[in-house]
């Protein structure tokens, strides 16, 4: 099996959980907010949808995809909330068949990709195995939100590594993002994961650290949690400002997350 086949067999895992979690809801019930800035249940499956139709342009349709970037340009800050917001006042019998088929139609699409060949997006070009990792990662995070709102709990799996590698992908980025230079220092990352299995990346001569539970490195990473309430250690300055300001997803990090205690 290819790696895209490994990750996207992870990803539709992780979208028919999520998918098994809202299908029941009633009307009402996909209106419960599930994040301090209003988003609802409808917000986050309507978030996920609009991502997976841009990606699927993004590989199929360039005219499409040129549009979008144009009106992103538009509203930089805003544009990607306000696509999400139309498309969660679909009543939830539109949307959910439409997430549905938008799924199945980008992993169509990427199954597609030439080898070699990179996807156009909003930052750097993808190949389609990061491509499909990013929407992993976002389908865990936002699937999280909709769990703890709903008062779900989340089966921890080992399918956090992929969430956990772009955590750690995006060091120089999380940095840049909040105006300053990365340090050249690379931190040796080394992770428990839910099997078991250890989880390594980074130089094993490091002089800076980062240790702990990979399930709870991946709730940093997403910043889902706060540093105070995870399982997760550094050690030397770099990796402790780095755990400070982590985020795995691309844009403005947002509000930093509060201590459970304070939720």
């Amino acid at each position: 099996m290819s790696t895209l086949d490994t990750v996207l067999d992870d990803l539709a895992a992780e979208s028919l959980q999520l998918d098994g979690w809202v299908a029941g809801l009633t009307p009402d019930q996909w209106g419960t907010v599930t994040t301090p800035e209003g988003w609802t249940v409808a917000h986050q499956v309507a978030h996920l949808h609009w991502t997976d139709v841009t990606s699927t342009y993004a590989i199929n349709d360039k005219e499409a995809f040129d549009a979008l970037i144009m009106k992103a340009l538009e509203n930089p800050e805003g544009y990607i909330d306000q696509a999400t917001d139309e498309l969660a006042q679909e009543p939830p019998e539109s949307l959910l068949p439409a997430w549905r088929q938008g799924r199945s139609d980008l992993v169509e699409a990427l199954r597609a990709v030439p080898d070699g060949n990179k996807i156009p997006w909003f930052g750097p070009p993808m190949s389609p195995v990061s491509m499909v990792t990013a929407r992993l990662m976002e389908t865990w995070a936002h699937a999280h939100d909709v769990a703890e709102a709903l008062g779900i709990s989340v089966p921890r799996t080992d399918r956090a590594k992929h969430v956990c590698h772009i955590g750690v992908r995006t060091f120089a980025f999380t940095h840049m993002m909040r105006g300053e230079e990365a340090p050249d220092v690379q931190p040796r990352v080394e992770l428990t994961g839910p099997s078991g299995e250890l989880w390594t990346w980074g130089p094993a001569d490091s002089p800076e650290r980062v240790t702990g539970d990979g399930w709870d490195f991946a709730l940093l990473a997403t910043r889902r949690r706060h540093r105070s309430d995870v399982d997760v250690t550094a050690e030397g300055p770099a990796a402790d400002h780095w755990l400070d300001i982590i985020q795995a997803f691309a844009g403005m990090p947002g509000n930093d997350p509060k201590p459970l205690s304070e939720r």
